[in-house]
């Protein structure tokens, strides 16, 4: 195997399978990417046993053949090469040499034939919106569960129902739902409801492109698949019920106000500097038109901060972790929210003012 390529582009196949490969040397070949060669192309794989990707890109092809190398150490050392034309050409017991200008280094590899086989993609594939793809997983992504004695918890719930596709994920204190409609119909592995990964999540993510272009998504019975133009990639489902979510949404209520996000999220960031280090818990006091968020530490002090919002309902004091309510804030678009709160031992639930296909529910903190 010979080949030749730009830096940049082969740096940015490198990057894309970075996330993916195994760090904990289990299974040592899945420390490595399996390169490709032969058409003109180089395809780069590389895999978890749970996660796979697979991507292509253009190059001069001297010789065609197969390699596995590892990903971290060829990460690197291509990062570090002059931004030139980069010569990749095995040498014997799989070895490659990688040369770029007056730079010069050997890496030893593993046999491509021990690589394991990365599942096949859907045969029912189906056109789909990258944009709202990408829309879906950021404004979910945030509050899945790190607790993996929870592993239910641990992912996205996409279920299609309703000619709406939902993306609901919880860590047990918040809650975010968003739902879009659409014009065609979805698979019935779609309409039962699956549990994605998160690292499968956060891996899509990072390949998905943004600039409006069509994908293609598809369902197996326990792999999503991703294909566009040069890449594949397949995630297992998370092997469990995600709860009823629903359950936990509240009812609007006539006690909601109206607030404006940036301004919010200012006061909130100031405010939780005093706050616990752990907890970072601060009381929200909603009346007539104000809102008042204060905190208090006995180790540094309090603070205090008033805004104006639009508010009408009855008299309010309530306790949140003002890191939820930040993270939520971050992902929503919207230059207003309204802010629903029944009463003080009821869960928050905020909804951008013009756009109610995403909503957060939060859990109220005890002071």
């Amino acid at each position: 195997m010979e080949f030749k390529i730009q830096k940049d582009t082969f740096l940015n196949a490198l990057f894309r399978i970075q996330g993916i490969v195994d760090k904990k040397h289990t299974i040592p070949i899945l420390s490595n990417v399996f390169i490709e060669a032969y058409d003109n192309q180089i395809i780069l794989s590389a895999t978890d046993l749970e996660i796979g990707l697979k991507t292509c890109f253009k190059c001069e092809v001297k010789e065609n053949g197969k390699i596995t190398i590892s990903a971290k150490k060829l990460f690197e050392i291509i990062k570090e090469l002059p931004n030139d034309i980069i010569n990749i050409k095995e040498k014997n017991n799989y070895w490659i040499e990688i040369s770029c200008g007056n730079s010069l280094f050997n890496l030893v590899g593993l046999p491509p034939d021990e690589f394991p086989k990365i599942p096949e993609q859907s045969n029912d594939l189906i056109d789909f919106d990258s944009n709202i793809l990408n829309k879906m997983i950021y404004s979910t992504v945030f509050s899945v569960s790190n607790d993996e004695t929870k592993f239910n918890l641990t992912g996205i719930f996409v279920k299609f129902d309703d000619n709406k596709l939902n993306f609901a994920s919880t860590d047990g204190h918040r809650l975010s739902v968003i739902s879009k409609e659409l014009n065609f119909q979805l698979s019935e592995k779609f309409k039962n409801g699956f549990i994605l990964p998160k690292k499968g999540i956060i891996e899509l993510n990072k390949i998905i492109d943004t600039n409006g272009k069509m994908i293609k998504i598809g369902v197996t019975e326990n792999l999503f698949n991703y294909v566009d133009e040069n890449t594949t990639f397949v995630m297992r489902m998370i092997d469990g019920d995600f709860p009823d979510y629903k359950r936990v949404i509240p009812e609007k209520t006539d006690n909601y106000s109206t607030i404006e996000v940036k301004k919010f999220t200012d006061v909130l960031k100031r405010i939780s500097v005093l706050s616990n280090e752990k907890t970072k818990g601060v009381k929200i006091n909603i009346f007539d038109n104000k809102l008042v968020v204060s905190s208090s530490n006995p180790d540094f002090g309090d603070a205090k901060e008033e805004m104006d919002v639009v508010y009408k309902g009855d008299d309010i004091t309530i306790g949140f972790n003002a890191r939820y309510i930040i993270d939520i804030l971050n992902i929503i678009n919207e230059e207003k929210i309204n802010f629903y709160i029944k009463d003080n031992i009821s869960p928050g639930m905020i909804i951008p003012l013009n756009n109610e296909e995403y909503l957060s529910v939060v859990m109220p903190m005890r002071f």
